[in-house]
């Protein structure tokens, strides 16, 4: 079994050589592949990825233009090649300690889908108001229209069967990925599972990307994935049959 973690980067020079050593040396019950996509980084992060000694597995991607992390993770969805993939940011605001626990129920064939949550309850609370309050309001948003019942649909934590991720279609090119990809995956017959993680909200000053028009984008990815948008095209022919619902006729 190899497992797959996508990491865009964009701008991240400060910390990336810490970052990037910490992750080499991070070790899974399983075979390990980094994909790293560059989203045309301005200062020496790339530079940097180039130079590093890795240990693990890896694949290294830059893209051409700054097209946002949504874009940046489909083409690592493209180059991965392992049986599970994850999305990895390359911060420290979430604990790669915590990545075991996430995929142990994929591993087990106890779930198709894992989202780590930063609010169930027995994960530490340690969060910036403002941007709690927003993930709450549109996890809560998420969960009525998608049909689906999470904590932490924002969160950056999250791991797929490679078969199910590689045969959804996906569009949104910055933070609308994570509306889109459970609005997707809400109308396939998966089993879905949270794992609680431990968060450290790192501030604008210490790069933090996502902001409030990013939010008011987000509510409209949640209507439109939900509610406006066919499913007809959300997947692939190549999706396996096993997570069609049975009567479905928009495939």
């Amino acid at each position: 079994m190899k497992v797959s973690l996508i990491v865009p980067i964009y701008n991240e020079a400060n910390h990336l050589e810490e970052f990037l050593n910490q992750l080499d040396k991070l070790e899974l019950n399983a075979d390990k592949q980094l994909v790293f996509v560059d989203d045309c980084s301005k200062d020496t992060s790339w530079s940097i990825l180039n130079n590093f000694s890795f240990q693990s597995e890896v694949i290294k991607q830059k893209q051409p233009e700054n097209r946002g992390k949504g874009a940046a993770l489909r083409r690592g969805f493209e180059l991965a090649t392992g049986d599970l993939i994850g999305v990895q940011d390359a911060d420290f605001e979430y604990s790669l300690d915590d990545i075991p626990a996430i995929m142990e129920p994929l591993l087990k064939g106890k779930a198709d889908v894992v989202f780590g949550s930063r609010f169930k309850k027995n994960a530490p609370q340690v969060h910036r108001t403002f941007h709690y309050l927003v993930n709450r309001i549109l996890t809560i948003l998420s969960n009525l229209f998608s049909g689906l019942y999470l904590t932490d649909m924002e969160t950056c934590y999250k791991f797929f069967r490679a078969e199910i991720l590689k045969n959804i279609n996906l569009e949104s090119n910055r933070f609308g990925f994570e509306p889109e990809i459970t609005a997707k995956i809400a109308r396939l017959k998966v089993r879905i599972m949270e794992v609680p993680i431990s968060y450290f909200p790192r501030s604008y000053m210490e790069g933090k990307k996502i902001t409030w028009k990013d939010g008011v984008a987000a509510l409209r990815h949640i209507l439109y994935f939900n509610l406006f948008q066919s499913p007809k095209g959300f997947f692939k022919a190549e999706m396996p049959k096993k997570y069609i619902p049975s009567g479905t006729q928009w495939l």
